[in-house]
């Protein structure tokens, strides 16, 4: 298991984008999930996804996780052409997805969320709970998480504990993207602020990551580029610093019309 190295991540400037979305279209029988849809992401950079209900961002995360397979359009990483014609494909390239249903199981300790389907065994069918423990330590220490009883089940921690769990695993096993759908929702001012904190801390260490949120002042806190969706098209991307909530609302509505994703490339 390898971690992210501190200090070793690119700037948005030093190179290529990590992934690249050309001409991305989506349909369900009759219906334009996602329709021609450019994107970009950058190493060390969060870039936030926003839009109303509808507008395509839950279809365009699961297209990149591999859970939806485009129907046309072409997916780059690192430059390379690919097919994520699953998730396991995703995991494979280094993108992992944390849900809002964040996927840990209640009545597992925190070692074996972490390790969920990749027990370390020894003697061939013993698990290596010490192994466990250790790297769970490890990882947890590396990426700031507080979790002071590694031992009790996941259903005795807070929301907070178990979103920042759930995002320490994806990070653990070579998550280089990290794909993250509504991190705060149902969180409590001080939890949401810990999540945040612990976003720009996987940023810090190179991992490129994505945030889907209906929270305007969360994507101002933590972004550094804006994408809106509506109506299954990407209308603008926005640095966040030439932007403001007002601009972002009045796009996510259609009360401004733009239609500029030059920031992309």
């Amino acid at each position: 298991m390898e971690l992210p190295a501190s200090g070793t991540a690119q700037t948005i400037d030093d190179g290529k984008p990590i992934l690249e979305l050309h001409k991305i279209c989506k349909y369900f029988g009759g219906v334009h999930a996602l329709e021609d849809v450019d994107l970009a992401l950058y190493p060390n950079e969060v870039l936030a996804i926003v839009g109303d209900n509808g507008a395509g961002k839950s279809t365009l995360i699961k297209t990149i996780s591999g859970a939806h397979r485009p129907d046309s359009g072409e997916i780059y990483f690192q430059g390379r052409k690919v097919e994520i014609s699953n998730p396991r494909v995703a995991r494979q390239l280094g993108i992992e997805t944390v849900y809002q249903d964040l996927a840990l199981v209640n009545t597992l300790d925190v070692p074996e969320n972490i390790f969920l389907g990749r027990t370390p065994t020894r003697l061939r069918w013993f698990v290596d709970k010490k192994k466990m423990f250790a790297q769970t330590r490890e990882i947890l220490e590396r990426l700031n998480i507080k979790i002071p009883f590694l031992r009790d089940p996941v259903q005795n921690m807070s929301g907070g504990q178990r979103q920042a769990l759930a995002l320490g695993r994806a990070v653990a096993w070579g998550g280089r993207i990290v794909i993250l759908d509504e991190p705060t929702a149902a969180l409590g001012v001080r939890e949401k602020s810990n999540v945040l904190t612990l976003i720009k801390q996987l940023k810090a260490h190179g991992v490129a990551i994505v945030v889907i949120s209906h929270n305007m002042r969360d994507v101002f806190d933590v972004s550094d580029r804006i994408v809106v969706l509506r109506g299954g098209k990407n209308v603008a991307s926005r640095p966040k610093e030439e932007t403001s909530m007002d601009e972002i609302v009045k796009l996510i509505t259609g009360a401004l019309e733009s239609v500029d994703i030059a920031h992309q490339d």
